[in-house]
């Protein structure tokens, strides 16, 4: 299984748990899958079952794909592996 680090765009609604004055916010995360596809999926899924507004996600591709990580980020990827869990590595409110 493989994880892929994805950038996801979230725009507003109601109980999201962003700030007042944002008009949206911007997460970083590690999914497991399969393939991309199931990562993506299943870290959508999560993500509106928690009540967030997904707008879009990137992929920034997998471990392997990925030569600029740290030792503390592969230590997540490691986590999100081994649970098989999605790990949100940073979340950031935007504002106008």
């Amino acid at each position: 299984m493989d994880v892929f680090t994805l950038i996801v765009s979230l725009g507003r609604k109601e109980g999201d748990g962003l700030p007042d004055a944002a008009t949206g916010g911007a997460m970083m995360l590690y999914a497991p899958g399969r393939d991309e596809k199931e990562a993506v999926n299943d870290a959508v899924r999560l993500l509106r079952d928690a009540g967030l507004n997904v707008l879009e996600v990137s992929s920034e591709g997998t471990e392997s794909e990925r030569g600029d990580l740290q030792s503390d980020e592969r230590e997540l990827i490691a986590k999100a592996r081994a649970e098989n869990s999605v790990v949100v590595v940073q979340t950031e409110a935007l504002y106008d």
